[in-house]
């Protein structure tokens, strides 16, 4: 490609970040599982509308070992968790596990028991190239616990500031690397006992200085924050809460900032420096397993199994009990996600009926359904949640299709994509570049010629920030 069509290609591009309201640096990486602002969003992103095996692949890497985390990116690397069995086999851990081997968990599969030892480590790739950089075994061990047929020992998605990135795998640890994989800090929390063993998958979010765990499970459940630098633990509060699977929110509300979480018994707001509940409200369904998002000073709280719950909560309003207070904006009791987390975009709020793909869209200030549920057969089973990018919804299917349809206010689909793969891990959206992480590889896919575009946009330095929204986190697959 010559170079003044790379300059063409590239001033699109910078025109296309533009019309976003410029945003720092952050918020054109992926730094955590649901995007630089926690809803799923890729602000300057442009990613291809097709594609296929064939077609549109940069380049298409297997990755050692299992997970279902999604890869997170900054700068030019990707990094993204993985457990992968080594040694013989040994006898199970675990005492006693919720269902016989043979009984049918899930669409005939059973649960599955840990019988050997696993390694878990950080991996990085290359973003160019996808070649494997490194790989960073932080701990070797077998799991106290089996797990879910479609979990995996790796569910729980890593998180970063450009300086550090901050792993955790449950009961195997919760640590802090530099950007180049060495180990910084570690803590142990000891052992989950989750619902039925089905296993572990809260990711961590890490916000400015500060990293908060929840540690909900069929034990003594609780909260924590720690100093990101250091790994000291600075407060933890118990929760009357059994096993969830959602990653905490933190965003800022006036002076405060909050950290918002889901939870069974009941959702809440924390205090992030103290660790002082500010505000709770109704319980969701059992096993909840979406994560919150915000935008515009409201969050929104759901979950979908054995029951239908979503609240929209205003936290300027969220003082003690919010159903009191006045802030519980509204809520929804029916066609509420199970495992995927909202996708909110533009406005509008997108949600997946249980695993199923029948999707609503909603006005996120009044709650007023825009269209749907509208049934995308293409996707029959959904774990990964949706992203959006240039106006459009990509959604990855658990058979290794991805839908794209227009955000707008009629469902329009775009394109239907197959891989040669399933997906659980949530798509990541960077530039004009969207990855996707298979059961068996982890796919960059862009257009030819936009890597050249990209790397002459980054030659440019950071952005500075006009943007009145700050990223906030929030993030599980």
């Amino acid at each position: 490609m010559s170079r003044r069509v790379v300059t063409v290609v590239c001033l699109g591009f910078i025109a296309s970040v533009s019309a976003q309201a410029q945003a720092p640096e952050q918020s054109l990486m992926w730094p955590a599982w649901r995007g630089p602002l926690g809803t799923g969003e890729a602000i300057a992103g442009d990613p291809p509308v097709e594609w296929s095996e064939t077609t549109n692949v940069r380049w298409k890497t297997p990755i050692p070992g299992m997970g279902a985390s999604t890869p997170i990116i900054w700068g030019e690397t990707i990094y993204l968790q993985t457990a992968t069995p080594v040694g013989d086999d040994k006898s199970p851990r675990q005492t006693d596990f919720a269902f016989p081997e043979q009984r049918d968990v899930y669409h005939g599969l059973a649960y599955f028991r840990a019988t050997r030892d696993y390694e878990f480590a950080m991996v990085a790739v290359d973003r160019q190239s996808g070649r494997l950089l490194w790989r960073k075994v932080l701990r070797v061990e077998q799991p106290s616990e089996g797990r879910h047929p479609t979990n995996t020992f790796a569910s729980a998605s890593p998180s970063t500031d450009g300086q550090r990135i901050i792993a955790f795998f449950g009961s195997r640890g919760l640590y802090g690397l530099d950007m180049r994989g060495e180990v910084i800090w570690e803590r142990d929390f000891g052992e989950m006992t989750t619902r039925n063993g089905w296993g572990e998958g809260s990711s961590p979010t890490l916000f400015r200085n500060r990293v908060v765990v929840t540690w909900d499970h069929e034990g003594d459940s609780f909260i924590a924050t720690l100093d990101a630098s250091t790994g000291r633990e600075l407060w933890r509060r118990p929760r009357n809460e059994p096993t969830t699977w959602a990653t905490p929110l933190v965003v800022p509300v006036g002076d405060r900032v909050q950290v918002i979480t889901n939870g069974q018994q009941h959702v809440r707001g924390y205090d992030l420096e103290s660790g002082a509940e500010i505000w709770h409200g109704p319980g969701l369904t059992f096993n909840s397993i979406p994560s919150p998002v915000h935008v515009d000073g409201i969050a929104y709280l759901t979950s979908g199994f054995q029951g239908n719950v979503l609240l929209a909560v205003d936290l300027s309003r969220a003082r003690g009990d919010i159903e009191r207070s006045g802030a519980l904006l509204w809520r929804r009791d029916r066609d509420t996600p199970y495992v995927a987390s909202p996708l909110l975009y533009r406005g509008s709020l997108y949600v997946f009926k249980h695993l199923q793909g029948l999707m609503t869209a909603i006005d996120a200030r009044t709650g007023a359904v825009l269209y749907g549920p509208v049934r995308i057969p293409e996707i029959p089973d959904l774990y990964a949640s949706p992203v959006a990018a240039a106006g459009r919804v990509y959604v990855a299917g658990r058979d290794g299709r991805t839908v794209v349809f227009r955000h707008g206010p009629a469902f329009s689909v775009v394109a239907v994509n197959e891989l040669d793969d399933g997906f659980d891990a949530s798509p990541a959206v960077v530039g004009n570049e969207i990855y996707l992480r298979g059961r068996k590889a982890l796919y960059c896919i862009a257009r030819p010629g936009d890597a050249a575009a990209w790397r002459m946009f980054r030659q440019l330095g950071p952005i500075a920030s006009v943007g009145e929204r700050e990223p906030t986190g929030g993030g599980s697959n």
